[in-house]
């Protein structure tokens, strides 16, 4: 009996720690197209009952997608070519600002090139992020996994914030977990 009233302690303590950050919704697993549907409407309906500007709610919907996206699009769990990646995926507001945290396990020989794409976006101004969104629309080839590398800039684009990332080996050394955590103002800048 001691050991169900301690994981039932673990549990609650887990959720006040997770409400207490702001998180609202909390995945861990497979992402296919109808998880990112239920996602996203519970993520409209939490926004829904805190009243947020519509103009925020397309910004959160907008980077929630292009995340959950890129999470099935390019997990290394993501085998089978059946666009069904794992990882964990993580919204929640605090202070005035919706975060939205995504992870997912890559192979060590991408991360230099993830890596160097990323500090690349967060150098650019709004401008010059508009600039590379329309030549990569242009120009851009598509990787083998379908991505044309618009996602990133595009969330750069969107929320006017600097892109905060993560890679946390894994105990095999040949992955690391690939944490995005992207932050979208609820106040209006523009």
């Amino acid at each position: 009996m001691s050991a169900d009233i301690s994981f039932i302690k673990s549990v609650l303590s887990l959720h006040d720690e997770m409400a207490s950050n702001g998180f609202s919704l909390v995945y861990e697993g497979e992402f296919s197209h109808e998880v990112m549907k239920m996602f996203t409407s519970m993520a409209e309906r939490d926004m829904d009952k805190s009243n947020e500007e519509k103009s925020v709610k397309r910004k959160v919907f907008h980077v929630m997608v292009e995340c959950l996206q890129n999470m099935t699009k390019h997990s290394d769990d993501n085998e089978n070519g059946d666009r069904v990646g794992n990882g964990l995926f993580i919204v929640g507001k605090k202070d005035g600002i919706w975060n939205v945290i995504t992870a997912n396990r890559i192979q060590k020989e991408k991360i230099e090139d993830l890596k160097a794409s990323i500090d690349y976006i967060n150098t650019l101004s709004k401008d010059e992020l508009n600039a590379l969104y329309k030549k990569q629309i242009r120009e851009g080839t598509l990787s083998e996994k379908g991505g044309a590398g618009l996602g990133l800039i595009d969330i750069a684009r969107k929320t006017g914030q600097k892109l905060d990332y993560q890679f946390l080996p894994l105990e095999d050394k040949a992955n690391y977990f690939f944490l995005l955590k992207v932050r979208i103002s609820s106040k209006q800048d523009d």
